[in-house]
């Protein structure tokens, strides 16, 4: 299993059972670092804010990498001053609040970050794992979404699994679980128990149909 997830892209989340982890998200390509939440391209003035904002960003996930989390945070706040609208900003700050226990600013960071790009996968991911002890069924939309979109998101399908167990639906958390190891065998581990023959021997076909109806959205 992966150690660090994506997060210094960005700062990633909580991940895996019991023991969670976090890691850094990718840096968006050199073509869309200077691109808006509408879509365009700003020049001018703008265009530079953006630019510095992006710089600050970057050098936030070099001092996380460094540990220093109260200089990450200082420049991702300073990256947010100049572009509002950085959805990577908003997503760290919702990893070191989350590092930090503190649930509510972490959800209300990455909620800043999906209202700019309600598609952005790590952000989905790391509000779901906050969401899996107290709004079951809300992390459950929202990992459906991640393996709907990407079949081959093996840690959303162990997560995914974990929280239909808990809501009794222990068919669908089968095959959650088979389509996890599938994808990654190492994960098996994590599995409970009682779902670990099926986990290893289920269909491929049956859970990939999980994904299928998870949704198309990412």
């Amino acid at each position: 299993m992966k150690k660090r997830m994506a997060l210094w892209t960005a700062l990633v989340a909580t991940v895996v059972v019991a023991q969670l982890v976090t890691g850094w998200v990718p840096l968006p390509t050199a073509d869309s670092k200077t691109t808006t939440a509408a879509g365009t391209k700003p020049t001018g003035p703008a265009a530079k804010l953006v630019l510095k904002a992006e710089e600050l960003v970057q050098a936030g996930i070099r001092q996380g990498e460094n540990k220093d989390f109260s200089g990450a945070r200082s420049s991702f706040r300073r990256a947010l001053d100049l572009d509002p609208a950085n959805k990577l900003a908003w997503y760290n700050l919702g990893v070191i609040a989350q590092e930090n226990h503190r649930t509510a600013d972490a959800r209300a960071a990455y909620d800043k970050a999906l209202k700019i790009d309600p598609d952005f996968d790590s952000a989905l991911y790391n509000k779901a794992i906050l969401l899996e002890s107290s709004d079951t069924d809300k992390a459950i939309a929202l990992l459906k979404r991640i393996v709907g979109a990407d079949p081959r998101a093996a840690t959303a399908y162990l997560h995914l699994g974990q929280a239909l167990a808990k809501k009794g639906r222990d068919g669908e958390a089968e095959d959650a679980f088979g389509f996890a190891v599938r994808a990654d065998p190492s994960l098996q581990q994590f599995v409970p128990e009682q779902f670990r023959d099926s986990s290893d021997s289920s269909d491929s076909t049956t859970a990939a149909s999980t994904g299928t109806e998870a949704g198309t959205n990412r």
